[in-house]
């Protein structure tokens, strides 16, 4: 593992300061009704590598978005998590602790997913379309999109204008096809499968980083993160059989555990943190 500050001059190489922002508010403010002072932020953040710049902007346009609340108690500002960021933090923790990266149990259903709109509705096929490869869906053909399981499509559809012109069916394919050929065509399998080689690469190394526990913690969660939202989840009977998903997990939980005492202890010493309804 290289030296947090040596790979991560800009910030972090591969992370940006809103996803280490995202990753500490995710494991130190979720579902604990409390307020988070930036000065501390901006502290903790620094041992990363990112600037006292970068993190004030990214802090600034979070509350422009409507993901964070800010406050004020005395001289010192806080800022607090509205039910939007929540809705994010929480779908992170649960592709990082529940699903994981492998899907080893499928049942064989694909719900596919066809829309059409008019040319003139170039917004709205771009916002479904996004929508969709949050979601993990991979494009077959044109309007047709395609996901592994049975998906509910509420969220993905909410408040998205045309959803009336979407239509969602469930199948399984055909015994003869070729799967794999198919994954191929919907999704970049060989970029998911680099970015987790990059990741076991980066982190196979368990050597010392300056910045500390904490900071090293941050990095590993953000980046794997990173990883995994990119990640489909797709049926392991498909893929290559040296899919590296599977260990690229076994490190990252690994480090998590070791890095996990210290950098609690850390985090518990340098963030401000402040009940919301303490009086000023």
């Amino acid at each position: 593992m290289t030296n947090a500050t040596d790979s991560h001059d800009d910030p972090a190489a591969g992370v940006k300061a809103q996803s280490v922002l995202l990753t500490v508010l995710g494991r130190y403010v979720l579902g604990r009704d409390v307020l988070v002072g930036t000065s501390s932020v901006l502290d903790v953040l620094t041992s990363v590598g990112v600037g006292e710049h970068a993190t004030r902007s990214a802090l600034d346009r979070m509350v422009k978005r409507g993901l964070l609340t800010k406050h004020r108690h005395g001289r010192r500002t806080y800022v607090g998590l509205t039910s939007r960021a929540e809705a994010i933090l929480q779908d992170g923790h649960v592709r990082i602790w529940r699903t994981g990266a492998v899907e080893s149990s499928w049942d064989g259903t694909w719900t596919l997913l066809s829309f059409s709109f008019p040319d003139s509705w170039q917004k709205q096929r771009h916002e479904l379309r996004a929508r969709l490869q949050w979601a993990g869906f991979g494009s077959l053909q044109g309007g047709l999109w395609i996901s592994p399981s049975t998906r509910d499509v509420a969220d993905v559809l909410d408040d998205v204008e045309g959803s009336d012109k979407v239509r969602v069916f469930y199948s399984r394919a055909e015994s003869g096809m070729d799967v794999p050929a198919m994954l191929r065509d919907a999704w970049d399998i060989a970029g998911i499968a680099d970015r987790y080689a990059q990741f076991l690469d980066r982190w196979n190394d368990p050597g010392s980083r300056a910045g500390g526990a904490l900071a090293t913690q941050l990095v590993l969660v953000t980046e794997w993160l990173e990883v995994i939202r990119q990640d489909p989840r797709l049926p392991l009977e498909h893929l290559p059989a040296d899919w590296p998903a599977a260990p690229a997990q076994r490190l990252f939980r690994a480090l998590h555990d070791q890095l996990d005492p210290v950098a609690r202890m850390e985090a518990g010493e340098r963030l401000d943190l402040r009940a919301t309804n303490s009086e000023a």
